[in-house]
């Protein structure tokens, strides 16, 4: 996207020209975005993809509100970011943040039910609608079965899980996942994701993901975002925006689009041949 972001009312975030810069000595600064411009609607689903480095967990701490953007505009909801308490925000937006650890001596139930505090109306425990709440995350996180057991009792898979029905107790209408799929191996990468594919349609949450694998995220969501050097370079459908010219400019990687025989295009990752590069006779 280019130029100045139109804020439209049914937007759930728009940032314009927005940059941040981490403080450093001296009044400097180090510059970590710059001139991003994006829009979000209720129910849109987003991987936001880059190289380590380029901007992404930074962006998620914008739209959450934890970072204050040091230049440029950035709304939530209808109004300027600084305008939301954090309370106020924490009902409204989750964030589930990379290689988050469940604290031990709590049941999951208990873990799911913190999610409430946002919504909290009494001191004295919690009322029938946080308890529907709790039990609703659960159930869509496919959790239920798991509300009795320990941290320590629990697969990587299952622990994503309950950190996503932690987040969903919080009833948000902005879903904030930074790599929810680390340390997953592929079966449970692809149930996790399908799980959030699935709350995006049953809820009508906006969901922004941060993903390193490119194929999961042309497979997982119908818009890609993708930074490069602090700037949004592209974004749009995957086969838009993930083309062999951008992978090989922004990732450094030699692909090849391939088409099958059932007319889709794939992209081939090219692995070099240490073979033919200056191997001498024995």
């Amino acid at each position: 996207m280019t130029g100045a972001t139109v804020v439209d009312a049914l937007d759930v975030a728009v940032a314009s020209d927005l940059a941040f810069g981490y403080p450093l000595t001296g009044g400097r600064r180090r510059e970590v975005l710059r001139g991003v411009d994006l829009a979000l609607r209720p129910g849109e689903l987003v991987a936001l993809v880059g190289v380590n480095g380029s901007g992404k967990t930074t962006l998620l701490r914008l739209l959450s509100g934890v970072l204050a953007p040091t230049d440029g505009e950035l709304d939530l909801f209808g109004r300027p970011v600084a305008a939301w308490s954090r309370m106020e925000l924490a009902a409204r937006v989750a964030v589930l943040p990379q290689g988050l650890e469940l604290p031990a001596g709590f049941r999951v139930g208990e873990l799911v039910a913190m999610g409430r505090l946002p919504h909290a109306r009494s001191w004295f425990g919690s009322t029938g609608e946080d308890e529907a709440a709790v039990k609703r995350a659960l159930r869509d996180a496919d959790a239920l079965e798991l509300a009795a057991r320990t941290p320590d009792e629990l697969s990587g898979g299952e622990r994503q899980r309950v950190l996503l029905a932690m987040a969903l107790a919080q009833e948000p209408e902005l879903l904030l996942l930074d790599e929810p799929t680390l340390h997953l191996d592929l079966a449970h990468q692809l149930a996790v994701l399908d799980t959030i594919r699935r709350l995006r349609h049953q809820r009508g949450i906006a969901v922004v993901a941060v993903l390193h694998d490119l194929a999961l995220a042309a497979a997982f969501a119908p818009r890609v975002a993708v930074l490069d050097g602090g700037r949004l370079v592209a974004d749009g459908s995957p086969d838009d925006v993930l083309t062999v010219a951008l992978i090989r400019r922004v990732f450094g990687v030699q692909v090849e689009e391939l088409v099958g025989a059932d007319g889709q295009r794939h992209l081939a990752v090219v692995v070099p041949d240490p073979d033919r590069h200056g191997r001498t006779g024995a």
